[in-house]
């Protein structure tokens, strides 16, 4: 038998079902704000990403799946959708004009990183990103999309935001805490490492070693520029005016080089330690670095894996209350039930039972369907034009004629 690849998993019964739930959710929540769905490749070529997440990142030094193809290109297998999202905007010549477009996607990412618990080698997300738009309440307006989400899916969370500046300030910042972490010893090698790339992705460690030295790291938000200033302070007014609740995070940087100005997490300690579930932020430097004269750009991802440990740990077993389990007693009636069924169906989810079996076995069945109705039909129901009915939920049980059937439903 071959097995799966390390890191990787089959989503199976109530995982694929979680699955549908969280992106049918997402996606029902984005097209209410004018989002519209893109579909991206899963292949590009490996400087898309070397030139936009960074040589500093983790993901480009450690985890990116990299491999030449027959024409001797360099390809990658997409560790994350933005730059692909950025590549399709510029292809198609959006920001020759500075096109508004707003997109949603979603599907396999890869990395190749150590397997544990909602991390895996190919993993989802379901990401937003919007182009176009400069302003600051189009960034409010992601964080709106990701708060209404876990809302839906009824996951408590706790929204984190930082700024990280622009090109105006993030020099005078990044001289201050060059000189700071030039006066402190005993970072880790990745530390060292970032801080000679991009030092600013220091702040971003998770050792407990680097943790504390970065205690009084300098903060950025003393040494916003006035523009940045303004935008950030409004950011949290209206935040607060609508009733989202955040924390400010200084070591906030997100994982990625590509982002300024505004950056939001969205974590949640419900499986473990605290992990974020959803981040983004705005990206307007990154269309020039992949080869556009200028533009705006602002995005999220969410970790459907780690959404679904989450939805599986809170959630008891539940009925499905749109599941009809429809059985026979004996196979002779099994040709004149089909047409029944196949009616029932226009409107209604109904499974169907092929085999004749014992009315507490099929029962049984649709209880491990999770199955809210329980239509069956009989011998004695056959002669007399009815079909047994039971609810169960309330486990309330009677005989209905067939020809009201669908209107009792």
């Amino acid at each position: 038998m071959i097995s799966s690849v390390k890191g990787t998993q089959d989503l199976i019964d109530k995982k694929a079902t979680l699955y549908e739930k969280i992106i049918k959710t997402c996606e029902e929540v984005a097209k209410n704000y004018s989002f519209s769905f893109i579909n991206l490749p899963h292949m590009e070529l490996s400087a898309l990403f070397k030139r936009s997440v960074g040589e500093s990142s983790d993901i480009v030094g450690k985890e990116m799946y990299e491999f030449k193809d027959k024409s001797d290109r360099e390809i990658a297998l997409r560790p994350e959708g933005t730059a692909s999202a950025v590549r399709a905007y510029l292809n198609a010549k959006f920001d020759k004009n500075k096109a508004a477009k707003r997109w949603f996607y979603h599907g396999s990412m890869f990395r190749y990183e150590r397997p544990q618990k909602g991390r895996f080698r190919e993993f989802h997300q379901f990401g937003v990103e919007s182009f176009g738009e400069k302003s600051v309440y189009e960034d409010i307006n992601l964080i709106f999309i990701l708060d209404e989400i876990f809302k839906k899916l009824g996951i408590k969370s706790t929204l984190k935001i930082n700024s990280l500046g622009c090109e105006a300030c993030m020099p005078k910042f990044r001289e201050k805490l060059i000189e700071f972490l030039n006066a402190q010893s005993g970072f880790c090698e990745d530390c060292l490492r970032r801080k000679e790339l991009n030092p600013i992705r220091v702040l971003d460690c998770k050792q407990e070693t680097c943790k504390n030295l970065l205690i009084k790291h300098p903060k950025m938000r003393d040494c916003l520029c006035e523009t940045c200033k303004t935008d950030f302070e409004l950011l949290q007014k209206v935040l607060k005016d609508n009733e989202v609740k955040f924390e400010v995070d200084d070591r906030l940087v997100r994982g990625l080089d590509y982002y300024s100005k505004t950056a939001f997490e969205f974590e949640n300690d419900s499986i473990g330690a605290k992990a974020a579930i959803a981040g983004g932020g705005r990206y307007d430097r990154l269309l020039q670095d992949l080869g556009s004269k200028g533009g705006y750009g602002v995005g999220f991802a969410i970790g459907i894996e780690r959404i679904m440990d989450i939805l599986e740990q809170n959630e008891a077993k539940t009925d499905d209350e749109n599941l009809i389990y429809f059985c026979i007693l004996n196979e002779e009636l099994l040709q004149d039930s089909i047409s029944l069924v196949k009616k029932l169906r226009q409107n209604k989810k109904v499974f169907m039972n092929y085999e004749a079996k014992k009315l507490s076995k099929h029962l049984e069945l649709a209880d491990n369907m999770n199955a809210c109705v329980f239509l069956c039909m009989g011998d004695d129901e056959f002669k007399e034009g009815k079909i047994f009915y039971k609810n169960l939920k309330s486990k309330i049980d009677k005989k209905i004629l067939i020809n009201d059937l669908e209107n009792f439903l």
